[in-house]
């Protein structure tokens, strides 16, 4: 019987041949991550365990949910990491204002990669799996045993094979995509199982878009999400990523207990209503207006240089709509540097939008951007739960940067099709 991706990854890092799903293993660990939320407890574990770091250079420790830091409570979780990164080197830990978010910048920086295995202690670690690694999110005692062993156990995940076929239109993003197909299956629709990412389709995927969909495999309640390495895969890597790695490829006969096929040319964008990721609806479909109060365009799942070069084209000599905040947030000190060379900061700023330092602040409703009681808003993070960005009473509809920022023009969901239509 053959391997899917994920089964070939975790049986190399296993030291086996081959493994089956359902079966348990131990492997062998290439990253191991941790935030100042997760972290802090994961330090508690390992010291427990009065063993050294398994490997300074293997652990990535990056300050970003409540950095910079919001009250004194926040200060000390980033202190917490910040001395352990310094007792311990640890060659890969990032402090605000140098970098951003983690997701954003790991792939950023080339320290996660083809065939790798990665933990995180953050639920959206499976973001890695865009460039054909398996990566999941872990708990923070089992990351703090892995900060001394350089292992983890895992139970080898069934797979959904997802067929993408067609050609992705010009006004579709990645988060249209996978919002489709959580809409479809439901956010417990792969749980514990791989999502992977297969057919024609897959080229015309840039890796922002790649990196969107496997972030928010998590929300159909998938182990990870993982994509084949092929033209755009290796031109991201090229350069980036240091050391020796091996990318995997699905065998012929890997098994599956699902196929889903999504054509994306026939895609239109969907937002994800309140309470749930898989509460999906296209834009086109909504027939009274839901107006809105805030925008938020960032995070680890849309805060990459592509989508604020989106958003800025919609906005281009266009302003917020009086009774909106709109706030940006690009993903990493990088995406801000070439977003602000490439003018995308002031089109913001001429827009009337807020331009944050990069953080998660908002997504978690940690900070910058908390709503009030019957405040709805439409965001580009990937979570609507009650609750999840301020107020239980408040309302959170999930979209990608090209919707956000053509319903914060407009002041309700809208598409860019609806503003160009206004300004005819």
């Amino acid at each position: 019987m053959g391997m899917t991706m994920s089964e070939k990854i975790l049986a190399r890092h296993a030291g086996r041949s081959e493994v089956q799903a359902g079966k348990l293993v131990t492997c062998t660990l290439d990253m191991v991550l941790a935030n100042d939320i997760t972290a802090p407890p994961a330090i508690k574990i390992f010291r427990g365990l009065e063993r050294p770091v398994f490997d300074a250079a293997k652990i990535a420790l990056v300050p970003d949910h409540f950095q910079p830091s919001k009250d004194i409570q926040s200060a000390e979780l980033a202190k917490c990491v910040r001395d352990f990164a310094r007792e311990h080197n640890i060659v890969n830990y990032f402090e605000q204002g140098r970098v951003g978010i983690e997701h954003v910048i790991l792939p950023e920086f080339g320290l996660v990669a083809p065939g790798r295995l990665t933990i995180g202690a953050d639920s959206h670690t499976c973001t890695y799996g865009a460039l054909n690694g398996f990566a999941t999110g872990v708990g923070s005692t089992d990351l703090g045993v892995a900060m001394a062993t350089g292992k983890a156990w895992f139970k080898v995940p069934a797979a959904i094979e997802v067929v993408l076929t067609g050609e992705k239109p010009a006004d579709i993003t990645g988060k249209d995509v996978i919002l489709e197909l959580i809409g479809r299956i439901g956010v417990a629709g792969a749980r514990y199982q791989s999502l992977e990412f297969a057919g024609e389709g897959v080229a015309s995927l840039s890796m922002t878009d790649r990196l969107t969909i496997a972030n928010m495999a998590i929300e159909a309640g998938a182990k990870n999400g993982i994509f084949p390495c092929d033209k755009v895969t290796e031109a991201y890597v090229t350069g980036r990523v240091k050391g020796d790695f091996e990318p995997v490829a699905a065998d012929k006969d890997a098994s599956y207990v699902r196929r889903v096929e999504i054509d994306l040319s026939a895609l239109r964008p969907v937002v994800a209503f309140p309470h749930l990721p898989g509460n999906t609806h296209r834009v086109e479909d909504i027939k009274e207006p839901i107006a809105i109060d805030q925008v938020i365009i960032g995070s680890c799942t849309n805060g990459r240089l592509e989508d604020l070069a989106i958003a800025a084209a919609v906005f281009k000599g266009r302003k917020v709509a009086e009774r909106v905040r709109c706030i940006v947030i690009p993903g990493s000190q990088a995406v801000y540097r070439e977003a602000m060379h490439r003018g995308y900061i002031d089109t913001f700023l001429d827009a009337n939008c807020v331009v944050s330092c990069p953080t998660c602040g908002p997504c978690l409703g940690g900070y910058m951007g908390i709503m009030a009681a019957g405040e709805r808003c439409v965001s580009t993070t990937n979570r609507n739960f009650r609750g999840r960005m301020g107020h239980v009473n408040s309302e959170v509809y999930l979209a990608g940067p090209q919707t956000a920022a053509a319903s914060a023009i407009l002041g309700r969901i809208a598409e860019p099709k609806d503003v160009e239509k206004s300004w005819e």
